[in-house]
């Protein structure tokens, strides 16, 4: 019962602390320059035949001189009609670049390997490094340049959950509590992670890493360079603006969002050891409150999930409301209930003696 105690005494003082910090320590977006440089930027595909097409219209819709920007995309072996869909949409747009991806590079491998070609191609100096299922907003590259100041050599932003039924808004609204948190951290100063569906990174400080080319495989490489250039002495911004917020696709069924998930989980080791504990205490939640009720009543057991519920609620509608989002009321209410049943089955999942399968590979 003590153990209990001291946890949820833990638990409710962080999540309090997180709320006051939400508040009173939120980082203005740094404002847009005039200058236009010549920009890179990088996309790894595979079998993305339904998504593919909407990745490129948001980067032809990009509110940057065509002529400053070489959009590079690269097809890991794509065994669909992704390739002939690239090619058919991009034959009169000198800016963008289909490349075949057929060999390793070093010790890349997936999309590491991928970036680490596209990178030998690109010709600037800012590498934009997004997803195939991603459509990025029109000022995307002014608003992602705007961080480079100082020692900043790696800027990430905002990415959600696109769609209209039950499934996808819990996607979103789960994608923007667990990037709401990681934000109250970084703008704390302190390093958390980047995201490499929304990056922008130096050219310089990719290169200083050696390149994916030169790091072991991980399933989680964005996480792994950017803990690579923070100990190469660079800075970091995160921004949480609707400027950086871009729209990724939804997994379609719950056996594609646990295998995104079993992925994810794999890259909590690569965390700095305050969000890992952070992370850790979040979802221990059930661990000991549903056992607590053996040492009171049912009343206490309620009334501490519906402290958290309550915290939780309010924090995620503050989220939305600074990136100028909207979502039915009852959504809200409803997504602790998603989070226990996602929580609990990805446990489970992350347990079973399976690969993680992504994009028809195992790994």
């Amino acid at each position: 019962m003590i153990v209990s105690l001291v946890y949820f005494i833990l638990f409710f003082g962080i999540f309090l602390a997180i709320l006051v910090l939400q508040k009173i320590n939120q980082v203005k977006p740094p404002e847009p320059g005039p200058d236009r440089p010549l920009v890179s930027i990088l996309i790894a595909v595979r079998n993305e035949e339904l998504n593919i097409i909407r990745c490129l219209q948001a980067l032809s819709e990009l509110n940057y001189p065509p002529q400053q920007l070489e959009v590079l995309i690269g097809d890991d072996a794509s065994t669909d009609n992704t390739y002939a869909l690239i090619q058919e949409y991009i034959r009169d747009k000198p800016q963008f670049t289909c490349i075949p991806i057929r060999e390793k590079l070093g010790q890349a491998k997936g999309k590491g390997n991928v970036l680490a070609h596209l990178s030998k191609h690109a010709r600037s100096k800012y590498f934009f490094i997004t997803d195939a299922d991603i459509a990025v907003p029109p000022n995307w590259i002014q608003n992602m340049l705007a961080g480079l100041k100082g020692n900043i050599a790696i800027v990430t932003g905002m990415t959600t959950i696109t769609g209209d039924n039950f499934f996808y808004r819990m996607q979103a609204l789960d994608w923007i509590n667990a990037l709401g948190l990681m934000q109250v951290v970084s703008d704390l100063k302190l390093p958390v992670s980047t995201m490499g569906n929304n990056m922008l990174i130096t050219r310089q400080a990719y290169e200083e890493t050696g390149g994916y080319e030169n790091m072991p495989f991980s399933v989680t490489e964005d996480i792994q360079l950017f803990r690579k250039v923070m100990k190469r002495g660079h800075g970091f911004l995160n921004i949480y603006h609707p400027g950086v917020l871009a729209f990724s696709t939804p997994a379609r069924n719950i056996t594609t969002l646990l295998n995104q998930r079993k992925r994810w989980m794999q890259g909590i080791w690569y965390l700095p050891w305050y969000v890992a504990v952070i992370l850790i205490i979040y979802a221990s939640f059930y661990f000991f409150c549903f056992p607590f009720r053996a040492y009171s009543s049912a009343a206490v057991v309620a009334g501490i999930f519906f402290g958290k519920f309550i915290l939780q609620t309010w924090f995620n509608y503050k989220c939305l409301q600074r990136l100028g989002l909207r979502m039915p009321t009852w959504n809200l209410l409803i997504f602790e209930f998603y989070v226990i049943f996602v929580s609990l089955t990805t446990i489970i999942f992350f347990l079973l003696p399976f690969k993680v399968r992504w994009k028809e590979r195992k790994y």
